[in-house]
């Protein structure tokens, strides 16, 4: 690979046996508005069928978009997302700014102007902004202010951290700071590897930009929206945030503090719950807090799910 020296930004996307969404994330870069060069990087997760790196190479050929593909071997999210962002910093010496976007999700036109001009305007290190749900036909509309689905905030400018990975820019500097591998392999079949790297940098003193303006759109498929699916993501959601804070936790009296926190938030969650069933009258969003509470109270158990452990393929 010999490394090119006059690209500033490079955008990844980690893929795993999606082809076909694949191809209409990669249509949407091309569609970018965006006055400068950039580059993408395809992280290709599935060493045994390759369909994402075969979408990736036609596009590439095409000279829609100048990218490359790595195929990371090893399965899970945070080795996908670090050989993206690793073969990025690497193949891309002059970038500033590593942005990423799901396999699963398309940018509007004007999302990379929106978020580069954004983080050269600020100077932050981490600059995020919304994934606006997009339910299938047949799935419940309502569920478009799940909180699992609802971005953080809904205003532009500072913010204490972001969560998420699914719309973001990183600054090189951020890296040069936090070290790579950027994401934790310890999230790499849980998730939450982005909202622990986020954490590191919001603690290392790193600030963070809203942009609301830089709109990514994102497939729920009906699958993703009954009760057992969100429940799995609540329960999630809660493991990860018990994860890690006990990460953070120094000595016997922090980890003390976790399992504390661990029992209020069972307690006010019963009675978020039952306002949230009062405002929206949509059970599946009044059981998310209750749920994102149990979900703590198992990984202090050593009960984790694994989202994203795959089975292999037939």
């Amino acid at each position: 690979m010999t490394p090119n020296r006059e690209i500033d930004i490079v955008v990844c996307v980690p893929t795993f046996r999606r082809p076909d969404w694949l191809a209409r994330t990669l249509g949407s870069l091309v569609a970018q508005s965006c006055r400068r060069p950039f580059a993408v990087v395809v992280a290709e997760n599935d060493a045994a069928g390759q369909q994402g790196a075969d979408v990736a190479s036609e596009v590439f050929a095409t000279g829609q978009l100048q990218g490359l593909t790595v195929v990371e071997k090893r399965q899970g999210n945070c080795h996908a997302i670090n050989a993206a962002f690793g073969t990025a910093l690497t193949a891309f010496p002059a970038a500033r700014y590593v942005l990423m976007i799901d396999d699963d999700e398309w940018a509007e036109p004007g999302w990379l102007e929106a978020m580069v001009s954004t983080a050269e305007r600020t100077g932050a290190g981490v600059v995020g902004g919304p994934v606006m749900p997009q339910i299938a036909r047949g799935g419940p509309a309502a569920l478009v202010s799940h909180p699992a689905f609802r971005p953080a905030f809904d205003i532009s400018g500072p913010v204490p951290k972001i969560y998420g990975s699914g719309n973001c820019l990183i600054a090189r500097t951020t890296f040069d700071r936090l070290g790579l591998p950027a994401f934790d392999l310890a999230y790499n079949f849980l998730g939450g590897g982005d909202t622990d790297f986020f954490t590191r940098a919001e603690r290392a003193g790193i600030r963070f930009q809203w942009v609301q303006e830089a709109v990514i759109r994102e497939t729920v498929p009906v699958a993703r929206t009954t009760m057992r699916w969100l429940a799995r993501r609540g329960l999630r959601i809660g493991a990860i945030n018990h994860r890690i804070e006990l990460k953070h936790a120094v000595g016997g009296a922090g980890r003390l503090a976790v399992a504390a926190k661990s029992l209020g938030v069972l307690a006010i969650s019963l009675v978020r719950g039952l306002r949230l069933l009062a405002e929206t009258r949509q059970p599946k969003i009044a059981l998310h807090p209750l749920l994102v509470a149990i979900g703590r109270c198992l990984a202090a158990a050593g009960i984790e799910p694994q989202e994203y452990r795959a089975a292999a393929p037939k």
